[in-house]
């Protein structure tokens, strides 16, 4: 190690030599190549020779494929050839090892340097224990994994070659000029994991199957367009000069006729109209379909990857778990080895405060929403006596933008609010694994985000205008305000 001060800052940089990677790959069972793959290819017949030469020779004079990146430019990245098994030392003759620099790549070095980091043992004592403590309590001000060169080079990629990893994963993947060619996802699994690399390939197969449906809601859409003035409900809307409608407001709003609403009308149908209902049936098959198609995509990755059994292989006990209930072990039955364990009724604790903590959230978000409510059903008659003939004459349009603005405020605050709590509650559970931990913080934030996102959908979809009563006996918030309608 080594460090380096700038002013009042001091970096330290830690280098983890081949000893200790391969100690630790050993006992964290980091899966590593140990003989290559042999793919035996069917005998053909002549004949099919002779045609598959011909169409050969045929695609040579059209242009490549322009969505694939060019295969000169990437590496030949070996493992993916290879069988991999857990790493032994023992057997160290079995792995496939050309240079001890290179066998472990980036990714799998940060793995091992961060496990080590987050159980070493700083001071005497039992809670003494772990980097993520050593950066709550200020000791650190962040620690995290460097790159390796820069990414950005004075000389072509093309005539020059990538000069690092990450100068080839900028240049092949993360620039504006190749969004449209498919991901490098085999190198950007060797850079930063499998784990990242997963979320990458399942961004890009989302975001290919959104292709379809994007196309049928254009196809929705441009319907609507042709059949705009050949729909029977915008016509009646548009020509209903002689129907009086009751006002929005009691005392300053006008009556209205029901030809003002022609463009509203005019507008619903560009969305709503008799091909909204295939859409709907397409995209319920369509989110099937792509669940099942993603399956596959995940399984031949995983089997490529050698991800098999990647997941009971990786379970290990967190550092604060093993830090707060250290003091309480019992035998493991299947190991026989001593663990810590957490009582049963430390455990139901835990999780009742967690779901108070959910249930409060979720409940915050309500009643922002009804706050917003509240402010609309307020604000119609505010502006409707505003002094601005602008702001009056339009007092509907101003108090839809201003909650609109306003909703978008709460969702965005409440959404850096919510991270913050669900990761607080999640380490107020303790979970044993760091596969449980990410599936509570994952469904904490599933709730969060689905409550805050969609709480205006489903008030505008069931509940708008369902309790407004009717002319001459109005539901009224508060024994004052109208609701909407």
């Amino acid at each position: 190690q080594s460090s380096l001060i700038n002013s009042d800052i001091i970096f330290v940089k830690l280098h983890a030599p081949w000893e200790v990677l391969g100690k630790y790959a050993e006992l964290m069972n980091v899966r590593m190549p140990f003989r290559r793959k042999i793919y035996y290819l069917h005998r053909r017949f002549k004949f099919m020779n002779r045609i598959e030469k011909q169409i050969s020779r045929f695609q040579g004079w059209l242009p490549k494929k322009p969505m694939k990146l060019d295969k000169e430019t990437l590496p030949d990245l070996e493992e993916n050839d290879c069988y991999t098994a857990p790493f032994s030392q023992q057997r160290i003759h079995h792995f496939i090892i050309h240079n001890k620099d290179t066998f472990f790549n980036n990714a799998t070095r940060s793995r091992i340097v961060h496990h080590i980091l987050q159980r070493v043992k700083y001071e005497e004592g039992k809670n003494k224990i772990g980097l993520n403590r050593l950066l709550s309590n200020g000791s650190y001000e962040a620690a995290f994994p460097l790159h390796e060169g820069g990414y950005r080079s004075k000389n072509s990629i093309k005539t020059h070659g990538a000069e690092n990893h990450r100068h080839l994963l900028y240049e092949c993947w993360a620039s504006w000029g190749v969004w449209y060619k498919y991901q490098p996802l085999d190198l950007v699994r060797r850079y930063f994991g499998e784990k990242i690399g997963l979320y990458f390939a399942w961004l890009g197969w989302y975001t290919g199957m959104l292709f379809p449906a994007a196309f049928i809601g254009l196809f929705v859409f441009l319907y609507g367009v042709t059949t705009l003035n050949h729909c029977q409900v915008s016509k009646e809307v548009c020509q209903a000069t002689d129907i009086i409608m009751c006002p929005i407001c009691d005392k300053y709003c006008p009556f209205m006729r029901l030809s003002d609403s022609c463009i509203y009308a005019k507008v619903t149908h560009l969305f709503d109209n008799g091909a909204t209902v295939f859409f709907a049936v397409f995209m319920a098959v369509w989110a099937t379909v792509f669940l099942e198609f993603w399956k596959r995509r995940r399984a031949v990755i995983a089997y490529d990857w050698d991800l098999i059994d990647w997941e009971e292989e990786e379970e290990e006990i967190r550092p604060q778990f093993e830090a707060k209930y250290s003091k309480k072990e019992r035998m493991n039955p299947i190991s026989g080895k001593p663990e810590p364990y957490q009582a049963f009724a430390d455990k139901c604790s835990r999780l009742i405060v967690s779901a108070s903590g959910i249930f409060f959230m979720i409940c915050v978000v309500i009643a922002a929403v009804f706050g917003i409510v509240i402010y609309r059903v307020v604000t119609v008659s505010t502006f409707a006596a505003f002094k601005w003939a602008l702001i009056r004459n339009n007092s509907q349009v101003a108090t839809t933008g201003t909650a609109v603005c306003i909703n978008f405020c709460i969702i965005m605050l409440l959404n850096v609010l919510y991270e913050k709590v669900a990761l607080f509650l999640t380490n107020l559970e303790q979970p044993r694994t760091e596969s449980e931990w990410e599936n509570s913080f994952t469904l904490k934030m599933f709730l969060f985000q689905f409550v805050n996102l969609n709480s205006s959908t489903f008030y505008i979809a069931f509940f708008l205008g369902r309790f407004t009563g009717h002319p001459g006996a109005y539901l009224r918030l508060i024994n004052r305000w109208r609701l909407e309608e």
